[in-house]
C-alpha cells in the first residue's frame, strides 16, 4: 500500500494538471480549491488518529 504522502502528492499533481484546462477557474478559485483539499485531508487524518487512539484504548 502506498504511503499517505505519496497519495497526497498524486492528488495535488492531478489537480494542478486539470486546473489550467478549465478556463473559468481563476487564481482565487484554485487557491480555495487547494485549501479545501488540504483542510479535508487534515480533517480525515485527525479523525483517523482519534479512531486509532480509541481503538487502542489511549483516550
Amino acid at each position: 500500500m502506498t504511503s499517505v504522502s505519496t497519495q497526497l502528492l498524486l492528488v495535488l499533481v492531478s489537480l494542478l494538471l486539470v486546473l489550467p484546462v478549465v478556463e473559468a477557474v481563476e487564481a482565487g478559485d484554485a487557491i480555495a480549491l487547494l485549501l479545501g483539499v488540504v483542510l479535508s485531508i487534515t480533517g480525515i487524518c485527525a479523525c483517523l488518529g482519534v479512531y486509532a487512539r480509541k481503538r487502542n484504548g489511549q483516550v
